[in-house]
């Protein structure tokens, strides 16, 4: 079986995690260029904007870069014919299946990863030709799953032939080797890159990562079935309240209109979504990307080299 660094073409087993709004350009072009895989956000692109960014990407690096698709979107065939025009090397996919898109990008040789939360779905997506999987637990930022990292792991791993990447709770080497104990031969990372140098959002959003502790992301949506993990704030907590009382889909979804857009362009961390994961506690500087990248796995040598296991 190859490598996840061979299957991607990169110095290091990683994947950036696809943000929506933030992973632009810039991040991607530095993760890319640092050794690992960056991955461009196509949320709330049309075609030609897709285009634009993917074309800024093949200008800011020669290396490797995929581009995530969340499914549910409209426009998806569109999208799908601009990173089949762009010789786009990876898509990693979200939020539905990619099985009616996947013949096109066999035939264009775009290897697809999708990000999955259950054992059931990796089997599936095995079935339709991933290279690999995303095992995602629900410690992550954003839209998440009912499964943590290091339960969901293992089980995808012992279910499937094919290379799984852990996403969730990963904030450092020790979290890398983690990953690797519990099956996974890669990992995908998206809270560490929030108050990257490179990441292009509002200083006040890095801040409100800096000043993050270990309980200071919430969970919504659990009622209507669309669990998103964020960073607790005035709009959060209205939010929860206005749940737990039984509000509508349309109520809820009038507070959250256009609130990512609110904290990572205008700086709106009270009223906007600041998405991050639970290991936001443990960003607690702004850094390069390259630096980081590079600490993850220095950090795991050492973990590795250090590690005593005494019964």
């Amino acid at each position: 079986m190859a490598t996840v660094a061979e299957i991607l073409g990169t110095k290091y087993p990683l994947i950036q995690g696809s943000m929506a709004r933030i992973s632009r350009h810039e991040l991607v072009i530095a993760v890319s260029n640092a050794g690992g895989l960056g991955v461009l956000t196509s949320a709330g692109f049309d075609k030609e904007e897709l285009r634009a960014e993917i074309r800024r990407v093949k200008a800011g690096t020669d290396k490797p870069f995929a581009v995530n698709l969340m499914l549910m979107m409209d426009n998806i065939p569109d999208l799908v014919d601009v990173i089949i025009e762009e010789r786009v090397p990876v898509v990693t996919t979200g939020a539905g299946t990619p099985k009616p898109y996947m013949p096109a990008f066999k035939a264009a040789g775009v290897k697809v990863i999708p990000v999955i939360p259950s054992v059931k779905v990796a089997k599936k997506m095995a079935d339709l030709g991933a290279v690999a999987v995303v095992a995602e637990g629900m410690e992550s930022g954003g839209h998440i799953g009912g499964t943590t990292t290091m339960a969901l792991v293992p089980q995808v791993a012992n279910a499937i032939d094919i290379p799984v990447i852990a996403a969730g709770g990963i904030g450092d080497g020790r979290g890398v080797v983690a990953a690797y104990a519990l099956g996974a031969q890669g990992i995908q990372v998206g809270t560490v890159f929030l108050a990257a140098d490179e990441t292009p959002v509002a200083d006040a959003f890095k801040q409100a990562i800096l000043a993050a502790d270990d309980t200071a992301t919430a969970v919504t949506g659990q009622r209507i079935g669309a669990p998103v993990r964020t960073i607790k704030n005035a709009m959060i907590a209205k939010y929860l309240e206005l749940e737990n009382a039984g509000a509508s889909f349309a109520e809820l979804e009038s507070l959250t209109m256009a609130s990512l857009s609110k904290a990572v362009f205008d700086g709106d961390v009270e009223n906007g979504s600041v998405m991050a994961g639970e290991i936001a506690g443990m960003v607690n500087s702004k850094r390069p990307v390259k630096d980081i990248i590079e600490g993850l796995f220095n950090e795991a040598e050492a973990v590795v080299k250090n590690l005593k296991i005494t019964y």
